[in-house]
């Protein structure tokens, strides 16, 4: 891990500088806005599911560099899933994120989410980490209340 150290961080600057998705949807099926106080972080999900399939996925807000990333991430990787496909990769990620530092990781198993291993060692940006992808759930099932990492452990 610690020789993709590097590229992991380069690819976490490149996102939070130029976030994919980064954008509002008038058109979306459901949305859900997520607040982490303790950073600042501040997002809405906007998804628009047609059936069971995600069509698109966005967000709009502010944050700090691992959150918007992990956001931009996110959306990249959900369009054309289905519900439970993004449940799944929402379970993969919050693994990896709360996983213990010297936990051995599939980055085969993991893809493009693999670049977030190191946020595990700096507990206090998991919160940053899985913020949006706590709202994309929320969004999914409906739920009007804003997410905010303090009402959920990590």
């Amino acid at each position: 891990m610690p020789e993709n150290r590097a590229l992991y961080e380069q690819v976490i600057l490149e996102h939070n500088k130029k976030p994919r998705n980064f954008r509002d949807m008038p058109e979306a099926s459901c949305k859900s806005e997520g607040y982490n106080p303790l950073c600042g972080d501040h997002f809405t999900i906007y998804v628009k599911v047609n059936g069971d399939i995600i069509e698109d996925v966005s967000f709009m807000g502010a944050g700090c560099a691992i959150s918007k990333s992990s956001a931009s991430v996110m959306t990249t990787l959900l369009k054309g899933k289905t519900r439970k496909e993004a449940e799944a990769l929402f379970v993969k990620f919050h693994g990896m994120v709360t996983a213990s530092p010297e936990a051995d990781i599939d980055e085969n198993d993991l893809g493009r989410l693999s670049v977030f291993a190191g946020v595990r060692e700096f507990p206090v940006r998991i919160k940053c980490a899985t913020l949006a992808w706590h709202s994309m759930l929320a969004a999914l099932d409906g739920k009007d209340a804003p997410v905010t990492t303090e009402s959920d452990p990590s």
